[in-house]
């Protein structure tokens, strides 16, 4: 799909979001031809609570994330199997036919996003999903399922979108923070691991992430980075592009609201999706695992089973259900963090009539 194309697409997305902000309490006045999405910027003042909102939000901000890939090995499916999608991809909320289902179906991409609210910070987390967490080696072990993401914390300067000022990885079993160039935090409790770098696209700064081929880890770019094959995603509100191929630069990833209709929070108790809080439900079928015995059952989480095991009081989960906490601990100035909640669904804090 060409670039005009794409612009058009998510430009009446845009358009949808500003009129149901128009027509929102208090919202509609002022606004003009010369800036037909203000309203919706400014409304973004008030909160969080609407679907409409945290589009916005989060599309301002959503990463551009480069995917390393693999063509190696029967497992990768010539790459495929490093391709971003959603979890629902083969058309059902089974997550015991995922690995199965990975050569056969088509993986547009697609990224889950939440958003948590305080006076002082918004925290948007957004979810990469694969299918497969796989290896072309013998000696290594392959799961089904992987979901590994990033918490920005934008700092609610009065600003219509606030300030991008720090960001959190998850890796695996571990966590790794990162800050712009001219942020305001410094390490806290944990050290910093480096510079959150970022690019411009449709005319706005974004933070560039990237994800390992196999397993997946995620930090910012370059920590990880494109190395041969790879695939560049670009958010959008609108288009879910599957790559054309294993070294694909231009693909959009699909935003979908982890507390909508589409999205996983309201499916937390979905016994046929997950094994237990928080655990994706995967099991041993298909080809998973090169040799028996090396492909691991309900090993992937969700954004509230993520936890790095050595970084103190910092719980499983917290990185989504409580991200003040988090940031707090893992940055300076810790009093520049309110920790009362405004909007936050984890918590039952806040409550939106879009949800199902």
């Amino acid at each position: 799909m060409t670039s005009l194309l794409r612009r058009v697409s998510d430009v009446l997305v845009l358009t949808v979001v500003a009129l149901t902000f128009a027509l929102l309490p208090g919202c509609g006045e002022g606004s003009s031809e010369d800036d037909p999405f203000g309203e919706a910027r400014r409304a973004l003042l008030d909160g969080v609570g609407s679907t409409a909102a945290r589009a916005a939000l989060t599309k301002r901000w959503a990463p551009i994330h480069y995917q390393d890939v693999d063509v190696t090995g029967s497992h990768s499916l010539s790459g495929k199997s490093d391709f971003l999608t959603r979890v629902d991809f083969d058309g059902d909320w089974s997550g015991t036919n995922n690995w199965d289902n990975t050569g056969s179906r088509v993986l547009s991409a697609h990224a889950y996003q939440s958003v948590v609210e305080t006076s002082t910070h918004w925290y948007l987390l957004y979810t990469f999903f694969h299918p497969r967490d796989w290896s072309d080696s013998i000696f290594d072990t392959e799961h089904e399922n992987d979901g590994e993401g990033v918490l920005l914390v934008i700092q609610r300067d009065g600003s219509e979108y606030g300030a991008l000022v720090g960001a959190v990885t998850v890796a695996h079993k571990d966590f790794f923070s990162f800050v712009p160039s001219g942020s305001p935090l410094g390490s806290g409790s944990e050290s910093l691991d480096g510079t959150l770098s970022l690019a411009s696209f449709e005319g706005q700064l974004h933070p560039i992430t990237a994800q390992e081929a196999k397993g997946h880890g995620l930090k910012a770019w370059p920590a990880y980075d494109i190395v041969g094959d790879g695939v560049k995603y670009f958010p959008s509100l609108s288009l879910a592009e599957q790559p054309s191929s294993a070294t694909d630069s231009d693909v959009r990833y699909k935003l979908v609201d982890i507390y909508g209709a589409e999205g996983l929070w309201p499916r937390r108790e979905l016994t046929t999706l997950f094994s237990s809080y928080g655990t994706f439900r995967g099991d041993t079928s298909g080809d998973c695992g090169l040799v028996a015995g090396n492909c691991g059952s309900n090993s992937a989480n969700s954004p509230w089973g993520w936890d790095d095991q050595n970084d103190g009081p910092i719980l499983r989960g917290e990185i989504a259900n409580d991200p003040a906490k988090l940031a707090a601990y893992y940055f300076s100035p810790a009093s520049q963090f309110s920790t009362t909640y405004t909007f936050n669904p984890f918590k039952g804090i806040g409550t939106d009539p879009n949800q199902p």
